[in-house]
């Protein structure tokens, strides 16, 4: 049996997905992510064997990663999970495995899979948001993923909170070495510390807290989807993508579908028609089967 094998490597879970020649899911399945180097290849190799052997076939194989390979020496870089950084993952992977693994980031992963056929099918120029452990982009246009010469295109993350106000000037170190980047206001860790204060990490439940009364709740959201409404808005700007899509935990907030567009629309230059901000159909499964459609382009 031929087969099609995504993976899809979280800072928490790594999934695994295999497709047969007509798309078709055969398997599925997700582990822990090991904290170490060693652990995660280790993890990634055992995990393509047991599926291979449960469905008696070999596939190709494309990689998901929270960061991405460096076009001068091939190596990881810009990954959050940063045990990752300065390694050669498709190298080893491809020694471990006997076969070419192709490596893209996680978020480039989730919007080839929305832009195939996930919210974002039928639509030219898809912009895919990851809203989890970390915060990036990917984008689409045509069908096709953008990647660029230096293969940054999208880093949605490490881009600045555009229009901050006094309050947010300068913004939180980012672990990338600068300030004030995305990443370290709408990831899912920094909105618990803006709700809970400093050192929590899980946001579940807020919505339903600040349905109940709480003030800390809600004040946290109204910072959110205004930081959010602005970050969006600045790319729209610069991309005017015919849909955006949201990934990740966070991409569950009811309240962003509301309330992130009306909230856009004073920040977007001209008189643009409002911006389809739509749920990855995918769930947090879109990254897997984009990391399966990798070998599909090039």
């Amino acid at each position: 049996m031929t087969l099609r094998i995504g993976i899809d490597l979280g800072g928490t879970k790594t999934e695994i997905v295999a497709l047969d020649a007509r798309g078709v899911v055969r398997l599925r399945r997700r582990a822990a992510t090991p904290a170490d180097y060693p652990g995660i290849v280790s993890a990634i190799t055992g995990l393509v064997g047991t599926v291979e052997a449960e469905l008696g076939g070999r596939g190709s194989i494309g990689l998901g990663i929270p960061g991405s390979l460096s076009p001068r020496d091939g190596r990881v870089r810009n990954a959050n999970t940063q045990c990752l950084n300065g390694q050669a993952l498709d190298r080893d992977l491809a020694e471990a495995l006997g076969r070419p693994v192709r490596i893209s980031n996680d978020a480039n992963c989730l919007a080839l899979s929305e832009a195939a056929d996930g919210a974002g099918a039928g639509h030219r120029v898809v912009f895919a948001v990851i809203l989890g452990t970390g915060v990036g982009g990917g984008v689409v246009v045509d069908g096709k993923l953008l990647e660029g010469p230096n293969r940054v295109a999208g880093e949605w993350g490490h881009t600045p909170l555009p229009w901050m106000t006094p309050a947010e000037h300068p913004g939180r170190r980012c672990w990338c070495g600068l300030s004030g980047c995305l990443e370290t206001l709408l990831c899912g860790p920094a909105l618990a510390a803006d709700w809970k204060g400093e050192g929590q990490r899980d946001a579940a439940g807020i919505e339903a807290a600040a349905a109940a009364g709480d003030p800390a709740a809600e004040a946290a959201l109204e910072r959110y989807t205004s930081r959010l409404a602005r970050a969006l808005a600045a790319t729209t700007n610069l991309l005017d993508p015919d849909a955006v899509v949201l990934g990740g935990g966070l991409s569950n907030l009811e309240r962003i579908y509301a309330e992130v567009p009306r909230r856009m629309a004073p920040f977007i230059f001209g008189d643009a028609t409002g911006v389809r901000l739509l749920r990855a159909r995918h769930g947090d499964s879109s990254g897997v089967f984009g990391a399966a459609r990798l070998w599909d382009h090039g």
